[in-house]
C-alpha cells in the first residue's frame, strides 16, 4: 500500500469492524467524496495494516446559521457563496468496510480491528483498486450489508473499479466477470439481480 501522496478526505470520527464514519468540512467536499469511491485508513500506527472501504453516504450537517438562512424569504447570493466557501460546516462520510491489507496482500473480509479515531482516511489509488478487485469476494459483504443501499453501492463500486483497468477490453472483461459473480450470489433473487445488472449496464 502506498503511504505517499495520499488524497486525504477526512479523519475517523467513530469506527467498528463493520465500517466507520469520518469527518471533514463543507469547503473540502468535492468529487473525492463520491458515493461508491474506494477509500483506505490505517489500522495500526506503522502503516502495516489498512482497512479498505466504500463510501456509502455523505451527510452535510446543519447549524444555527444555516437554519436561519433556510427560513429566510430571500438570501443574498454573496452570503450563500460565503457560507459555502468559508464556513466550516461539518460533513460526515460513512464507509462500509469491504476488506483490508495486511502488509503484503489484500483480504476480502472484515478487518481484525477498526481504525483509531482521528486516523486519516484517503482515497485508494487506481493500482490498489485494480489489485483489490481482481477477486470479487467483497461483493458478498456489500450485498449482505442491510445498513447501506447495497444494490446501488455494488453498481457504483463496479463502475469506479472498472475505470482503474487500462483498456476497454480489460474493463469489459472485468464487468462480465463480476456480473457472473453477482448471478451466482443472487441466484435465489432474480429480481434483485436483474435490477443490479441494469444499473451496471453501460
Amino acid at each position: 500500500m502506498s503511504v505517499h501522496n495520499l488524497e486525504i478526505i477526512g479523519r475517523v470520527l467513530r469506527a467498528s469492524t463493520r465500517g466507520f464514519c469520518c469527518g471533514t468540512n463543507s469547503a473540502n467536499i468535492n468529487q473525492r467524496h463520491d458515493f461508491g469511491a474506494f477509500v483506505k485508513v490505517p489500522i495500526t500506527n506503522d502503516d502495516h495494516q489498512w482497512v479498505i472501504g466504500l463510501i456509502y453516504a455523505v451527510e452535510i450537517k446543519d447549524d444555527l446559521m444555516i437554519s436561519e438562512l433556510v427560513m429566510a424569504e430571500s438570501v443574498d447570493p454573496n452570503v450563500l457563496r460565503d457560507q459555502r466557501a468559508n464556513r466550516m460546516i461539518p460533513v460526515e462520510v460513512s464507509v462500509l468496510n469491504i476488506g483490508y491489507y495486511d502488509g503484503d496482500r489484500f483480504f476480502h473480509s472484515l478487518p481484525p480491528r477498526p481504525p483509531m479515531s482521528l486516523s486519516e482516511v484517503s482515497l485508494c489509488t487506481s493500482e490498489e483498486i485494480a489489485t483489490f478487485t481482481q477477486r470479487s469476494e467483497y461483493l458478498r459483504l456489500i450485498l449482505q450489508a442491510s445498513e447501506v443501499p447495497s444494490d446501488d453501492l455494488v453498481a457504483m463500486a463496479l463502475r469506479f473499479a472498472s475505470l482503474c483497468y487500462p483498456g476497454q477490453e480489460d474493463r469489459r472483461a472485468f464487468m462480465i466477470h463480476n456480473g457472473r459473480q453477482l448471478a451466482r450470489l443472487l441466484s435465489n433473487d432474480l429480481k434483485r439481480l436483474s435490477h443490479i445488472l441494469t444499473l451496471i449496464r453501460p
